[in-house]
């Protein structure tokens, strides 16, 4: 009788063990990848309104060099509250060169990757490669890679983004300004996409700081 209750209790042990051991397996599988983010937002900086606008960048790169426009984030769209990641931002040497021509500080590559790399079920390669072919895919109206001065309608510049890039609704683009002594000069364009790469209309939470009209600012 006591061996057959030692049994009996010996097996409850071990189904025990077996179902704590699965739960904790469970859990470790449930955090090991971020979760599917509902969409991204790629975030495209005019580089000669923010040299002359901010003084601190006027010595980076992108300033020196004279790019017109430079991909500042393709951020995650996600409910996660954490996106930091301790994972590595290191890119082939072949990849970072193909970066460069968008990004082309390294600091800001890894930091970026450092605070969204949690939310994104992909590696640092990955993901900047994913940057790079959405990047190609936007066609760019031409005034935002002149060496001139231009002042620009706000409906104007959004109805030319939707003619050269089908698909792109309406509300898919968002424009982001700031004022100076004279004008008010356009600095950012964001730009929406479903997971798979479409373009999709932006969140409400995105809204246009522009006026009616703006300034394009020119080669810095």
């Amino acid at each position: 009788m006591k061996n057959a209750v030692l049994n009996r209790l010996k097996r409850k042990i071990r189904v025990w063990l077996l179902i704590c051991t699965g739960f904790f397996l469970f859990k470790i599988d449930a955090t090991a990848a971020p979760a599917q983010p509902q969409g991204y937002v790629m975030q495209i900086q005019l580089t000669p309104a923010v040299c002359a606008l901010d003084s601190s960048k006027q010595k980076q790169r992108k300033c020196l060099e004279g790019y017109s426009l430079t991909i500042t984030g393709l951020l995650p769209e996600t409910t996660q509250k954490e996106c930091e990641t301790s994972a590595s931002a290191t890119l082939s040497p072949l990849q970072s060169k193909v970066v460069a021509r968008v990004m082309p500080d390294q600091n800001s590559r890894v930091q970026l990757w450092h605070s969204v790399g949690g939310c994104v079920p992909m590696n640092a390669s990955q993901y900047f490669r994913t940057m790079i072919n959405l990047a190609e895919k936007l066609k760019i109206p031409a005034e935002l890679t002149s060496a001139d001065n231009k002042v620009i309608y706000h409906s104007q510049l959004k109805a030319q983004f939707i003619r050269l890039n089908p698909g792109l609704p309406a509300k898919g683009i968002s424009f982001s300004c700031q004022a100076s002594r004279s004008n008010t000069i356009l600095t950012e364009i964001e730009v929406c996409y479903k997971v798979n790469g479409q373009y999709k209309q932006c969140s409400n939470q995105m809204v246009s700081n522009c006026p009616t009209s703006f300034l394009i600012k020119g080669a810095y």
